[in-house]
Parts: structure tokens; sequence; C-alpha cells
């Protein structure tokens, strides 16, 4: 066994789309990373198959979002189908509101693709080193500072990696949650599910009501690629070894003519409720399934995990490079960790109404009229949750309220009404050169006023800092005067807000104060 040692500043154990999303965020920063996956590749199951508005927006801001847009689905398969089975005619349909055409609250519209076409966008992203095969067995805090031991599988000995932090993005059976002894509440493991990756011709019951997803009483089915292929998600059977898996997917199709189906792979998997007691334990950090693991119903999962990571990697980039304090570490589980409990509840609440419509359409079949379309027990925006996925709100001391901030966090689900307060995601507004008040921000706090030119920024400053002019009718929309200002953090969210001109070093301060410089 040979035994090797090696630093880097971040070591991000778990390759799926939040590992590598923190990855391409960090290199940004100009962190070093090192990131090592278990497997030996890339995952070759579809898996989450949405990518919210605000994954997008992450995306745009990496600029991504034109890749990532450009394997998925067309807009118009943003849509649910509630059928009997596949080969039947819908009973009910709600579209997904953001990914089946644009919201006005966002330059950016949501994507249906699969997981294993989402990853090598992330994957390209970056140049930081990744080692497939790689698994994490040991890891030691010690006064100076990380010791994680490394097994190679595929070319065989021991690395010792000696970080400044860990990012754990290693899935609901983290490995490093469970070294650092970190529990979990919630309803735990809810379900075994089996994804059965086939080949079929469907186009006679689909092609013409096109949908990201088909909810039958036998199954969930979802078209993989735009130029074919699907997945059949359903209960794992009692003897999934000896399943005829091929005959499974086709009485799940539905009678009617033989389909042939060619299956090309099936993967368990179980369906896990929970939040993690702690999303920190000294230099390591939780994100993604490793912190919260979601319930499908919704795609709210993966989303989460990459809105973890932008609200983490800028912090990890200012303590390494000093601009930062240690201190604001903390405030990540402070701001993410509220959010990971509301956006488990609501999916168990979707998990509720998803379950609830199988239950109404049964009583209907049972009462003689099955072909009256059934009403769905939501609003038409509900899919959207916008006031979950943009509206997200966060209170900790990387944000300074003032007197207007509302001081309750806002509720998750559908309605979502833009602010500029403190703690809230930055509106999005069209400006004049065709941009959004989003592509002003980036790997730097952005400060935008109408009046630049009394916003210089403080002399000898340690923070990346760019100040971007605003005209009378946006500064107006924001709610700001004519020497007003809102500071934005590098993760789009307001950490500071000025109606008017503030005293002098006020903007020193509170660059001081939201990192934690000093304090």
């Amino acid at each position: 066994m040979t035994v090797t040692d090696a630093e880097t500043a971040v070591l991000i154990v778990g390759g799926g789309p939040v590992g590598l999303t923190a990855r391409a965020l960090l290199e940004r920063w100009g962190v070093s990373t090192l990131l090592v996956e278990r497997h030996r590749e890339l995952s070759p199951l579809p898996r989450s198959r949405l990518v919210n508005v605000r994954s997008m927006e992450i995306f745009r801001q990496l600029g991504l979002a034109a890749d990532v847009t450009s394997r998925a689905f067309a807009p118009r398969y943003g849509r649910i189908r509630f059928r009997d089975t596949l080969r039947d005619g819908d009973f009910a349909t709600a579209a997904m509101i953001g990914v089946n055409e644009p919201v006005p609250e966002s330059p950016e519209i949501g994507a249906v693709t699969s997981q294993d076409r989402l990853e090598p966008v992330l994957l390209a992203a970056a140049r930081a080193p990744v080692r497939f095969g790689v698994e994490l067995v040991g890891l030691t805090e010690r006064r100076d500072g990380i010791v994680a031991e490394l097994t190679d599988h595929e070319r065989g000995g021991t690395t010792r990696v000696r970080p400044r932090h860990v990012l754990a993005a290693d899935g609901a059976n983290s490995t490093v949650r469970g070294l650092l002894g970190i529990g979990t509440t919630g309803p735990g493991p809810m379900r075994a599910f089996t994804t059965v990756v086939f080949d079929a011709d469907l186009d006679a019951w689909c092609a013409r009501q096109p949908a990201g997803v088909y909810f039958t009483a036998h199954g969930l089915f979802a078209p993989l690629y735009p130029e074919g292929g699907w997945a059949w998600f359903a209960p794992t059977p009692e003897d999934p070894d000896h399943a005829d898996w091929p005959g499974l997917v086709a009485r799940a199709l539905g009678p009617g003519p033989e389909a042939r189906v060619n299956v090309l792979r099936v993967g368990h998997w179980v369906m896990n409720g929970f939040v993690a007691e702690r999303f920190r334990h000294g230099g390591a950090l939780l994100a993604g399934d490793a912190a919260h693991a979601i319930p499908i119903v919704g795609g709210l999962g993966m989303n989460a995990g990459i809105a973890d990571a932008h609200n983490l990697c800028w912090k990890l980039a200012g303590v390494l490079q000093g601009w930062a304090g240690p201190g604001l570490l903390e405030t990540y589980q402070t701001e993410r960790h509220p959010v990971a409990r509301r956006t488990l509840d609501q999916a168990v609440e979707n998990t509720r109404l998803m379950l609830q419509v199988q239950h109404r359409r049964r009583a209907q079949r049972a009462s003689g009229d099955p072909t009256t379309p059934l009403e769905l027990p939501w609003s038409e925006r509900y899919f959207a949750q916008l006031g979950l996925v943009l509206g997200v709100a966060y209170r900790s001391p990387a944000v300074l309220p003032d007197d207007a901030t509302t001081l309750e966090p806002p509720d998750a689900g559908t309605t979502y009404v833009p602010t500029p307060e403190p703690g809230h995601r930055m509106p999005h507004l069209p400006l004049p050169d065709g941009r959004s008040t989003l592509d002003t921000l980036g790997e730097w706090f952005t400060l935008l006023t109408p009046a630049p030119a009394r916003w210089a920024p403080p002399a000898a400053a340690p923070w990346p800092l760019r100040v971007e002019p605003l005209r009378p009718e946006p500064a107006e929309h924001l709610g700001l005067g004519p020497r007003g200002a809102l500071l934005v953090r590098p993760d789009g969210h307001i950490a500071a807000r000025w109606d008017d001109r503030p005293p002098h070093a006020a903007l020193h301060d509170a660059l001081a104060a939201i990192t934690r410089r000093g304090y």
C-alpha cells in the first residue's frame, strides 16, 4: 500500500451536480480544489430531471445556461400529465410554471433534462482535478487542520490529503456525515424504488401530448432525451434480482398492442426524507443530499443542493483568501438549514397531494364517470413554487436588515413577490443595455446605485467590489432615492440597503460586518 501526502484548499467529496457546481464556483474564485467520487464514472442513470429557474440563474452566472438548455427538452415538455396508464388519455394535466414558458420574475427559464446530461456540462466547466474511483475512508480534524484518507479502488494505494476545508456532497448516505457523527431528523427512508431505463416506440401515445412526466397508476414514465429513450420509476418488487423487467414495463404501459421494450439499465434506490442536524463540523461542511434528502415530487432536491453550493462557495473563498473572517462560515447553516426544512416540508406535501390525485381518480372510476376531467387539488401555479425557489430570504449576520425589512421569513410555496429588502434574492429587472440586473452580479459584491460618483469603493479595501450605475427607472423600481444603493452579495442576495446617501464609511463598515472581518 502506497501512502502519499497532498494539499488542497478544499476537498470536495461527491461528483454529482452539487459537488461539480461547487468545483466550478470555487475555481471562479481562484480556490484550489480536489474532487473525489467513489464511482468510476459520472452517473449513468437519469436521476433528477428538473433544473429550476433559480438553478438556471446560477448556471447563467457560470456561463453554462445555454449549454444546459441545448441538451434539454423544448419548453412544451414542461408539463405533468396524469393518466390511468401511459396509453390512456389524460384525466388531468398541470404546467410546470417557469419551465413551460418564461416568467417575468427571471431572465432564465427552467429546463427538463436528465442528470446524466447535466453532469458532463458541469464537469467541463472547470479544470480542477477530479479523481473517479476514489473513496474517502477516513477524516480526522487536528489542531493544524484536516487529514482526509482516500483509497483509490482503480489504481490501488492510499492518499492522505490535508485540505483547509471539506465540502461533503456525497449523497443521502454520506460517508462524511457518518464519519462526523452528524445525525438527521425527518421521516428517513420512505420507500424503495427502481428506475428502469429502456427504449420503446411510444410516440403514438405521447408525441402529440408531450410532457416531462407522466404519472400513472402503474408508476411514473419520463422521456429521457430529445432524441429518444424512456425511464420508468416504480416501487421495487420483492425479488428485484429475478424480476422480468421488460415484462413489468410492458404491463405497466397498459393494455394494447405489445410494445417492444428494450431494457438498457436498472437501478435501485431509496427515497429518503431528512435534514441533517447541523451542516458544519469544524472545517467540514455538508451540502446537497448529504445535508438534506428531499423526496422527488416537485423536483426540489437537486436544485436546493445547487443553491447550497452557491451560498457556501463565496464564503469559503472569502475565508481562504482573507477578506472574510471565519465566522462567515457560521452563516451557512444559519441561512440554509431553515430553507432545507421548508423544502422537505414542501416535498412531503407534494407527495401527499400526488397520492390524493390517485385516490380521487380511483373514486371517480368507481362512480362510473371516468371521462370527466379531474380537478387537481392545487392551483395552476402550484408546481412553480416560486415562493420557495425565488423567494428565499436569509436572516443572519451576513445580512444587514433595514427598518423596513420583514423579520419573519416568507412562507414556502406558490407566491413570489419580488422585493429589494435585505436578505432576499436581487429582483430581476431589465437594464437599458439588454442585460438583467442579475447579470451585474458575479464573483464580487455589487453596489447598484443611481449615484456611482458618491459611492467610491473604500480605499485599500480587501473585498471584491464593483459599483454598477443604475438609471432612474430601475432605481425607482427598487425603491432607491437619487443617492441610494443596494449592496448585493456574490450569491445574488441583498446584503444591505440605503434609500439615500448614508453616513461616511457606511459601505466599509457594512462589508466588514457582512464578511465578519474583525468579528
